[in-house]
């Protein structure tokens, strides 16, 4: 366990965890290395590759001799529509139509750092444009060029590529438009572009883009020059036809799970129950005597202990995996009794990191009167991430080199850690990056790729499939960590929250993820207080602590992180000081928001929309609000509920308003929020992963339930632009569908369900 304590720098708050690892990668790799970095234009991967036939003008944009531009995305494509949304931050610079190109994952590279994910983890916020503030952001972009860290989270895609792929068209636009001029003996400004070609209006004449790639790219690129106006955008701003949907319909190969050679060999894992727990017996001569079995592989990680084995076909290497029969060491009997020991004595024990303290949050609840005080704790289960696309990966070790295909988030953390664990360089290990049937974080790991690699040392060079069967998915996921909260306000006469005070008691997600890199811990985990700790309430007097416990099992993000819980904790608190003040919960909620105007009006538009009358809404029905500033984005719900004779309680509409400042696509950016209030809505009814004889006890869906379609509501969405900053969607419409959808229920039956999930306490249709 980390030494406990406050840390903070002046106004910007709390110096994470994240900052601290960044900060120090960055001081670690030495200060000459990183001047000279940082100097180094961006290596580009396809350029000099025997593999590609295509004209790389940058890493960014490759044209073929057929005229094909091809634009590399940089990001996974698993549903968010970054392959639409990111293309067209080029084509829209390029001048062509997105129907026109081709687009493909880019390989791991560290051209491809994710700066904003760095920036996200600076001690400043996103409407902070001081000095220091500045200085923090050009600090992340520098460390994450150093790290050249290629990563797909914290819905910051298009966050990161908004400059650097509208830059990388116009470069490559520029560029080509230099290479026409010196053939025609005329100024580049004299020129123009439009679908593929360079014009000279003074001619007329035209040349393609293709007849100009090969010399374009032994010169020297144009670079300056500054993207274009949004006024002049023509596919920016605009909803899209995307790119990805046509082979999805069509049902092409193009999923990790999808993999096919003409002579390959599949595989699948059996993986022990907790990290670290290892066999006690296991049979391999049943498995190895069924037909179609080649091999049982011993696996280890650090991410487990377990059992590789290779068939035939997935079917014959499910049933040989049944047919182990293992029986595991372990004398772990940890289970649900023990979990809820763990979070009383971390709460007895007092401490942990102080995230937020505002004012003197201790003097105000010591000389309350016990009638103006209000207390609540509430409670979250551990949650896995069920992407319907299991774990998988197919390797192929041959002649020295490994490729791996398979969806993930991280290839340079797959390349790394596969090359690393076989003993190879990084250069001789390349990552193919397929479109993921779902992520959620989950593929942010690389345990599924290091175990088809280490397998694939035994197949003779022919490639090897695993795919995971659901049960081994679900009982090896990287959870989402419960967490528990214990909350108390003291109320001043007229209703006003005079002082309030959170303890959030988790395991720490970063803590477990530098274990699993062989990294110490050290900082604040700054996910185990966002959506509580970082929300923009004004409160004089307020602190958010976080207790830590200790977990036997691996624990990583999940679709919003910290804001999941600590949003529900936070939410429906909130409601409850509004009934208990006899104040309207949005009332509360805008007069805390004093100074954030785009918070403020997310929640008078989703007030508009919804009809809001306080949360009633007549005999049998009922509304419930949230709010949740998540990933530089707000977002404000309103959940509304019925409740038939037979108390069953169906979900009926939700109305959502969120501003992520510029809009570049509008028809997905409304499909991120919704899909994010069903996975929210979902974990909020029915998910839970528990724990019994130091083992998962869910196995697949039937344990494990999602929301059906029948209890799915209509969902409408509305998009401010209040915002001068962009925010992400891929995840924010996540936090608030919980607390809504517990206030809604508050208010329709006059009880309040304090732990998730709610099923435990109502009965949904």
């Amino acid at each position: 366990m980390r030494r406990k304590g406050q840390s903070t720098v002046g106004k910007l708050g709390t110096i994470t965890r994240r900052t601290l690892l960044v900060g120090t990668a960055a001081i670690g790799a030495g200060v000459a290395f990183v001047a000279w970095r940082v100097n180094q234009p961006l290596e580009n991967p396809f350029r000099g590759n025997p593999d590609s036939g295509d004209t790389a003008l940058n890493p960014f944009v490759l044209i073929a001799e057929d005229g094909t531009v091809t634009i590399v995305v940089p990001r996974a494509e698993m549903g968010q529509g970054v392959t639409t949304t990111l293309a067209a931050l080029v084509a829209e610079e390029l001048d062509v139509g997105l129907s026109d190109i081709a687009v493909i994952h880019g390989p791991a590279s560290s051209a491809y750092y994710n700066a904003a994910l760095i920036t996200s983890a600076m001690p400043v916020e996103p409407w902070d444009d001081g000095m220091m503030a500045d200085g923090f952001r050009q600090f992340a972009g520098i460390v994450g060029k150093v790290m050249g860290m290629q990563l797909t989270g914290g819905s910051t895609s298009t966050r990161d590529a908004f400059d650097r792929m509208r830059i990388a068209g116009a470069c490559a636009r520029e560029t080509l438009k230099a290479t026409a001029a010196e053939v025609w003996n005329v100024d580049r400004s004299t020129l123009q572009t439009r679908n593929g070609s360079v014009i000279d209006p003074s001619g007329p004449r035209s040349v393609r883009y293709a007849e100009l790639a090969s010399a374009a790219a032994l010169r020297e690129p144009i670079t300056d020059i500054e993207p274009r106006d949004p006024s002049e955008w023509t596919i920016l701003g605009r909803s899209q036809h995307r790119v990805d949907v046509p082979a999805k319909v069509r049902g092409a190969p193009i999923f990790g799970v999808d993999m096919a050679f003409d002579e390959m060999l599949y595989g699948t894992v059996a993986m022990g129950p907790l990290p670290g727990v290892k066999a006690k017996k296991a049979d391999r001569n049943a498995a190895l005597a069924i037909p179609g079995v080649r091999a049982v592989v011993p696996l280890s990680s650090v991410y487990g202990e377990g059992f590789g084995v290779i068939a035939d076909n997935t079917w014959t290497a499910f049933k040989a995996r049944e047919a182990l029969a293992i029986e595991w060491e372990s004398e772990e009997s940890y289970g649900e009794t023990e979990l809820n020991a763990a979070f009383d004595e971390a709460f007895d024990a007092g401490g942990g990191d102080v995230h937020r303290d505002d004012g003197d949050v201790d003097s105000i609840f010591s000389e309350a009167a016990e009638d103006d005080i209000l207390a609540a704790d509430y409670a979250v289960p551990l949650l896995a991430h069920a992407t319907m696309e299991p774990m998988n990966a197919t390797a192929r070790l041959k002649d020295g080199k490994l490729d791996i295909w398979c969806g993930n988030q991280a290839p340079t953390l797959v390349r790394r850690f596969c090359a690393e664990g076989l003993g190879l360089d990084e250069e001789d290990c390349r990552v193919h990056t397929m479109m993921l049937g779902g992520g959620f974080g989950r593929r942010a790991e690389f345990d599924f790729a290091l175990y088809a690699a280490q397998m694939a040392e035994r197949t003779d060079g022919i490639p090897v499939k695993v795919t995971w069967c659901r049960e081994e998915d679900t009982r090896h996921d990287l959870y989402r960590p419960p967490a528990r909260a214990r909350c108390r306000a003291r109320l001043d006469g007229d209703g006003a929250i005079a002082a309030l005070d959170m303890q959030l008691a988790s395991p720490s997600i970063l803590g477990s993820l530098m274990g699993r890199m062989g990294m110490s811990a050290f900082g604040q985990d700054a996910t185990m207080s966002e959506g509580a700790g970082n929300q923009p309430y004004r409160l004089e007097n307020f602190r958010v602590s976080t207790p830590e416990i200790d977990l036997p099992l691996n624990v990583g993000f999940w679709r919003s992180v910290g804001n999941s819980n600590n949003a529900f904790f936070m939410e429906c608190f909130l409601d409850e000081i509004a009934r208990s003040a006899d104040r309207d919960p949005l009332e509360l909620r805008l007069s805390l928001l004093d100074g954030f105007e785009p918070a403020k009006a997310v929640l008078r538009k989703v007030g508009e929309m919804a009809n809001w009358q306080g949360g009633s809404v007549g005999p049998n029905r009922a509304q419930g609000l949230a709010f949740c500033f998540s990933f530089n984005t707000s977002v404000a719900q309103i959940v509304e509920v019925s409740r038939d004779d037979d108390e069953r309680i169906s979900i009926d509409k939700v109305w959502c308003a969120a501003d992520c400042g510029l809009v570049l696509d509008p028809a997905i950016v409304r499909a991120q929020l919704s899909g994010g209030i069903v996975f929210g809505l979902s974990s909020a009814m029915m998910q839970e992963i528990t724990l019994k004889d130091g083992a998962v006890e869910q196995g697949n869906f039937d344990t494990y339930p999602m929301m059906r379609y029948h209890q799915c509501p209509s969902i409408e969405v509305s998009l401010s632009r209040r915002q001068t900053f962009m925010g992400g969607v891929g995840e924010p419409g996540t936090p608030p569908a919980a607390p809504a959808l517990a206030n809604a229920v508050a208010a329709l039956t006059g009880e309040r369900v304090r732990t998730l999930p709610l099923n435990k306490a109502v009965t949904f249709a």
